[in-house]
Protein backbone atom coordinates (compact mmCIF):
# COMPACT_ATOMS: atom_id res chain seq x y z
CA UNK A 1 0.00 0.00 0.00
CA UNK A 2 2.78 2.59 0.57
CA UNK A 3 4.19 1.99 -2.72
CA UNK A 4 1.41 2.64 -4.50
CA UNK A 5 0.76 6.09 -2.60
CA UNK A 6 4.40 6.88 -2.23
CA UNK A 7 6.63 5.45 -5.60
CA UNK A 8 4.63 3.55 -7.97
CA UNK A 9 3.66 5.31 -11.41
CA UNK A 10 -0.03 5.48 -11.36
CA UNK A 11 -2.88 6.64 -13.41
CA UNK A 12 -5.50 6.25 -10.18
CA UNK A 13 -7.21 9.61 -9.66
CA UNK A 14 -7.52 9.09 -6.02
CA UNK A 15 -3.32 8.33 -5.54
CA UNK A 16 -2.71 11.16 -7.82
CA UNK A 17 -5.13 13.64 -5.38
CA UNK A 18 -3.47 12.40 -2.58
CA UNK A 19 0.07 13.01 -4.14
CA UNK A 20 -0.84 16.32 -5.01
CA UNK A 21 -2.00 17.42 -1.94
CA UNK A 22 1.21 16.33 -0.33
CA UNK A 23 3.69 18.04 -2.63
CA UNK A 24 0.76 21.33 -2.92
CA UNK A 25 1.32 20.77 1.00
CA UNK A 26 5.12 21.63 0.64
CA UNK A 27 4.71 23.94 -1.96
CA UNK A 28 2.19 26.01 -0.04
CA UNK A 29 4.60 25.95 3.01
CA UNK A 30 7.27 27.33 0.85
CA UNK A 31 4.66 30.36 -0.73
CA UNK A 32 3.28 30.34 2.88
CA UNK A 33 6.86 30.90 4.42
CA UNK A 34 7.92 33.53 1.89
CA UNK A 35 4.76 35.83 1.49
CA UNK A 36 5.53 36.10 5.52
CA UNK A 37 8.70 37.24 4.79
CA UNK A 38 8.33 39.32 2.11
CA UNK A 39 5.22 40.72 3.46
CA UNK A 40 6.44 41.12 7.24
CA UNK A 41 10.08 41.15 7.37
CA UNK A 42 10.89 42.92 4.11
CA UNK A 43 7.98 44.87 4.43
CA UNK A 44 6.53 44.95 1.05
CA UNK A 45 2.56 44.76 0.08
CA UNK A 46 0.94 41.70 0.80
CA UNK A 47 -0.25 41.32 -2.60
CA UNK A 48 2.83 41.94 -4.70
CA UNK A 49 4.55 39.58 -1.85
CA UNK A 50 1.65 36.90 -3.16
CA UNK A 51 3.46 36.96 -6.20
CA UNK A 52 6.83 36.68 -5.92
CA UNK A 53 6.25 33.55 -3.13
CA UNK A 54 4.40 32.51 -6.14
CA UNK A 55 7.26 32.14 -8.44
CA UNK A 56 9.44 30.53 -5.61
CA UNK A 57 6.75 27.85 -5.18
CA UNK A 58 5.56 27.25 -8.42
CA UNK A 59 9.03 25.36 -9.07
CA UNK A 60 8.86 23.71 -6.19
CA UNK A 61 5.63 22.47 -7.50
CA UNK A 62 7.03 22.19 -10.75
CA UNK A 63 9.57 19.70 -10.11
CA UNK A 64 8.04 17.21 -7.84
CA UNK A 65 4.65 17.68 -10.00
CA UNK A 66 5.87 16.46 -13.16
CA UNK A 67 8.22 13.64 -11.47
CA UNK A 68 5.65 11.94 -9.09
CA UNK A 69 2.30 13.05 -9.32
CA UNK A 70 1.71 13.24 -12.88
CA UNK A 71 5.01 11.01 -14.15
CA UNK A 72 5.63 12.93 -16.75
CA UNK A 73 9.30 12.56 -16.79
CA UNK A 74 9.72 11.61 -20.87
CA UNK A 75 8.13 14.87 -21.93
CA UNK A 76 9.79 15.75 -24.85
CA UNK A 77 9.78 19.25 -24.99
CA UNK A 78 10.21 20.46 -21.76
CA UNK A 79 10.08 24.56 -22.38
CA UNK A 80 6.57 23.52 -23.61
CA UNK A 81 5.38 21.69 -20.74
CA UNK A 82 7.36 24.05 -18.33
CA UNK A 83 4.85 27.09 -20.10
CA UNK A 84 1.92 25.45 -19.86
CA UNK A 85 2.56 24.38 -16.15
CA UNK A 86 3.22 28.26 -15.58
CA UNK A 87 0.36 29.06 -17.33
CA UNK A 88 -2.07 26.88 -15.66
CA UNK A 89 0.04 28.27 -12.11
CA UNK A 90 -0.17 32.12 -13.40
CA UNK A 91 -4.32 31.62 -13.60
CA UNK A 92 -3.95 30.10 -10.18
CA UNK A 93 -2.20 33.41 -9.40
CA UNK A 94 -4.79 35.63 -10.54
CA UNK A 95 -7.49 33.72 -8.78
CA UNK A 96 -5.50 34.07 -5.63
CA UNK A 97 -5.05 37.34 -5.90
CA UNK A 98 -8.37 37.77 -6.45
CA UNK A 99 -8.99 36.00 -3.33
CA UNK A 100 -6.51 37.44 -1.33
CA UNK A 101 -7.92 41.01 -1.69
CA UNK A 102 -11.47 39.50 -1.13
CA UNK A 103 -10.45 37.93 2.05
CA UNK A 104 -8.28 40.69 3.39
CA UNK A 105 -9.60 43.78 2.50
CA UNK A 106 -13.66 43.62 1.91
CA UNK A 107 -14.00 41.14 4.67
CA UNK A 108 -11.24 42.53 6.93
CA UNK A 109 -9.55 38.91 7.41
CA UNK A 110 -5.67 39.09 8.20
CA UNK A 111 -3.96 38.00 4.94
CA UNK A 112 -2.09 34.89 6.03
CA UNK A 113 -5.41 33.24 7.10
CA UNK A 114 -7.00 34.78 3.75
CA UNK A 115 -3.97 32.98 2.29
CA UNK A 116 -5.09 29.60 3.34
CA UNK A 117 -8.42 30.13 2.65
CA UNK A 118 -7.16 30.85 -1.16
CA UNK A 119 -5.16 28.16 -1.04
CA UNK A 120 -7.94 25.58 -0.29
CA UNK A 121 -10.06 26.91 -3.25
CA UNK A 122 -7.29 27.28 -6.08
CA UNK A 123 -5.56 23.54 -5.02
CA UNK A 124 -9.28 22.59 -6.99
CA UNK A 125 -8.47 24.20 -10.01
CA UNK A 126 -4.43 23.46 -10.28
CA UNK A 127 -5.22 19.57 -9.77
CA UNK A 128 -8.19 19.42 -12.33
CA UNK A 129 -6.49 21.99 -14.50
CA UNK A 130 -2.85 20.08 -14.82
CA UNK A 131 -4.67 16.69 -14.81
CA UNK A 132 -6.82 17.22 -17.84
CA UNK A 133 -5.38 19.94 -19.29
CA UNK A 134 -1.61 20.09 -19.33
CA UNK A 135 -1.32 15.74 -18.82
CA UNK A 136 -4.09 15.24 -20.84
CA UNK A 137 -6.04 12.93 -18.14
CA UNK A 138 -9.53 12.68 -17.82
CA UNK A 139 -11.74 14.62 -15.23
CA UNK A 140 -12.66 11.36 -13.16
Amino acid sequence: MIGKLFRDPTDNIMIQFFRYVFVGGTAFVVDFFFLYFFSDICGIYYLVSAVFSFIISVLVNYVMSTRWVFNQDNIENKVVEFNLFMLISTIGLVFTEILLYFFTDICGIHYLISKIISAVIVLFWNFLARRVMFYGRDFL
